[in-house]
């Protein structure tokens, strides 16, 4: 099920000067969370298994029911939203597990996804948005109009957001010491530029739902580009310093507007 991959000359640059412990696995199958006894068999690579868990009154009652296991005390990898590429230091050493979704996509864009995965484990940001938002998801839910499940897409995203901001200034450094990565990390950013920049119109239009343009806009973020409201709100060291608080008052703010 896991194999260790075989990285090209940037990434490992990447993971000597950000992550030199961790290890980068590939994936036999793909998956969106990895079940406990899966998860498990990753005690058969690594030293230490770790499992986290949450407290049960951080959810909401009808949270839905992957949430809720993944707070519990079984060992739980990946979660829907968290795309090709995940990272865990439920284990020891940390591990990056590459699915195997990503056959078939540009290399160099893989490439980034892995360099992500790597600075993300060194900035120290939580695994997951219910390690961000702890008890403060029960006000996220309360703040938006939205079923369990949107309101999932929406906590997701916020949280993306928020730890771009806390990464791109990384990636928009590389220009010399890691060209090709930052290249990739351009092209994946140019690429979002027409989508997001007419995400408020599909809104107001009824072509896009509230929690994909969220998830778009902030997708963003870690890429600079110019978002329009209410998402520009979220490009702020404001958010960057305030976290989960400011991401209630912005939701809380923004359904309270879109209800006028």
């Amino acid at each position: 099920m896991f194999e260790a991959r075989d990285l090209s000359s940037p990434v490992e640059a990447v993971r000597n000067e950000y992550a030199p412990d961790v290890q980068v696995l590939d994936c036999a199958r793909d998956f969106e969370t990895l079940d406990p006894a899966r998860a498990e068999d990753l005690g058969l690579v690594v030293d230490r298994l770790e499992p986290a868990s949450y407290p049960a009154d951080w959810l909401p009652a009808d949270a839905p029911t992957l949430l809720a296991r993944y707070a519990g005390s079984d060992l739980t990898i990946g979660m829907p939203g968290d795309g090709s590429v995940v990272w865990t230091r439920q284990t020891e050493p940390p591990i990056v597990l590459v699915k195997a979704r990503v056959e078939g996509s540009p290399e160099a864009f893989v490439d980034f996804l892995i360099a992500e995965a790597l600075v993300e484990l060194d900035c120290e940001v939580p695994e997951h948005f219910l390690g961000f938002f702890e008890d403060e998801y029960l006000a996220l839910d309360a703040a938006t109009d939205l079923d369990p499940n949107d309101t999932y897409q929406v906590a997701a995203a916020l949280f993306d957001g928020w730890v771009g901001l806390q990464t791109r200034e990384v990636f928009a450094d590389w220009t010399d010491d890691h060209p090709e990565l930052f290249d990739a990390w351009q092209d994946a950013g140019d690429r979002l530029e027409d989508r997001v920049s007419g995400i408020s119109r599909a809104v107001a239009r009824g072509e896009t739902d509230f929690a994909d343009a969220t998830e778009l806009a902030c997708a963003a973020i870690k890429h600079g580009l110019e978002l329009p409201a209410p998402f520009a709100a979220l490009d702020t060291s404001a958010y960057r310093d305030h976290g989960p608080g400011y991401a209630v008052k912005w939701a809380e703010k923004t359904f309270d507007s879109l209800a006028e």
